[in-house]
């Protein structure tokens, strides 16, 4: 996040959240874009390793057809 395209209340909010970190604004905003590409890298990583799913139970009209298919015996 480029310091010179905020806006005067955007710059202003983000000195307090810097101020209350103990950082200068410049610091922030570096560390700040640090933790967003972090997060994008971790995200697009967790989206290429397909979790396996937990297999679903068969819903009602399923089961119904299922047990209409056996046979009486």
């Amino acid at each position: 996040m480029d310091a010179s395209k905020l806006t005067d209340g955007q710059r202003a909010y983000e000195a307090k959240r810097a101020a209350k970190a103990g950082l200068s604004l410049e610091k922030w905003l570096a560390q700040k874009e640090r933790r967003a590409r972090e997060d994008a890298a971790a995200a697009a990583a967790a989206a290429r390793t397909p979790e396996a799913a937990p297999e679903k139970k068969p819903g009602f009209f399923a089961r119904l057809l299922e047990r209409a298919q056996k046979p009486f015996g």
